[in-house]
């Protein structure tokens, strides 16, 4: 099952405050957590222990928390590879390594006796998670994680990212990414500058950015990288369908009744024999439209409309598009809502066959 996190970073802010926003994100059906080891300062002993109780804390929901490690930190804790009993009393569910080893100790640690997951830095693109599985690993504890960038133009391409997901997914690995939230002051770095896997996405809605991400099909977990995110942010992540593309959209003032219910309540279908220039939906075809379906708002047609063919449109009335170029209008066509512009680009993820629905922006 797919599954959307967030992210805690005890060593830089209250505890209190790091318990108030677990309760939040419970409240939202929220079950992975990721935090880090790599940015800790200070006194180690009061920070680990602050991470032991918010650890502590967020296991009694069931909450999954991972950990972002290197070889740097198990020096610094004194840990030998062999031995994670250190991450096992913390209650971690995982640790992910954020710089690896050679592949033989990803391998070992994968077999530890505490269960504990293994999380791969997924963004290189080398041949790292192949060197790993040459040494024939426990694939059911080795998990794969993107990495975030909080610098502006620093985050990866589409391509790259797909290339690394598939990389992974040859394996059959659990894979996940990072979103970043808008309201959201910090992350385990100084720079903020949002902070986010896909560059593309950095000033995305958050919730567009999740679809992004879930629409790859290739992005088990989607986790908010930054803190604190909004309520809101944290509800409409809640809301999303990870298995089936729900599109926002802007409904044309003086639409029939009808055609609302056409768009909204209806589970739509991108027909497997797809054309350059529309999305098309037929399950509301009519034969005999009657009196309904006149014609109304015939403009022409940008990209990113939503069309019904009206009663001029003879065995097509009643057809939903999705336009995926500007076109003339004829006037067999009403020009019935919009896609948010923020998620026009998702139209090219929509694949032959692909079911889809559509929500009302407020």
């Amino acid at each position: 099952m797919r599954q959307i996190g967030f992210s805690i970073y005890p060593a830089h802010t209250s505890t209190e405050k790091n318990l108030a926003y677990i309760d939040l994100a419970n409240k939202y059906n929220f079950k992975r957590i990721f935090t880090c080891l790599l940015s800790v300062k200070g006194d180690r002993e009061k920070i680990l222990a602050e991470f032991k109780k918010t650890i502590a804390y967020a296991n009694k929901y069931g909450m999954k928390v991972i950990a972002d490690i290197n070889p740097e930190v198990f020096k610094e804790l004194g840990v030998d590879y062999s031995n994670l009993g250190i991450f096992k009393d913390m209650g971690l569910y995982g640790i992910r390594l954020d710089n690896g080893f050679s592949g033989k100790e990803e391998s070992a640690m994968s077999y530890n006796k505490y269960g504990l997951k293994i999380e791969l830095n997924m963004s290189a693109g080398t041949k790292y998670v192949d060197n790993i599985f040459s040494y024939q690993p426990n694939s059911e504890n080795i998990l794969g994680c993107h990495n975030f960038y909080p610098h502006k133009y620093s985050g990866i391409g589409y391509d790259h990212f797909m290339k690394c997901n598939r990389q992974f997914k040859n394996y059959g690995i659990r894979t996940a990414a990072f979103v970043s939230s808008a309201t959201a002051q910090f992350g385990p770095w100084p720079v903020s500058e949002g902070l986010c896997t896909l560059e593309d996405d950095r000033n995305l809605p958050i919730d567009t950015q999740a679809k992004h991400l879930f629409a790859s099909g290739l992005i088990d977990d989607v986790l908010i990288a930054n803190a604190f995110a909004s309520e809101d942010e944290m509800k409409a992540l809640s809301q999303i369908d990870p298995y089936r593309m729900s599109l926002k959209v802007r409904l044309v003032n003086g639409i029939s009744n009808l055609e609302r219910s056409i768009i909204l309540d209806r589970v739509h279908n991108n027909r497997g024999d797809i054309s350059d220039y529309i999305i098309r939906s037929c399950g509301s075809r009519v034969e005999d439209p009657g009196s309904e379906y006149k014609p109304f708002n015939t403009v022409d047609i940008k990209r990113g409309d939503i069309t019904i063919d009206n009663c001029l449109y003879k065995h097509y009335t009643g057809e939903l598009q999705i336009a995926l170029k500007d076109r003339k209008n004829y006037g067999n066509t009403n020009v019935v809502g919009r896609i948010d512009d923020n998620e026009i680009f998702l139209l090219d993820y929509l694949k032959p066959w692909q079911p889809f629905t559509f929500v009302e922006m407020k």
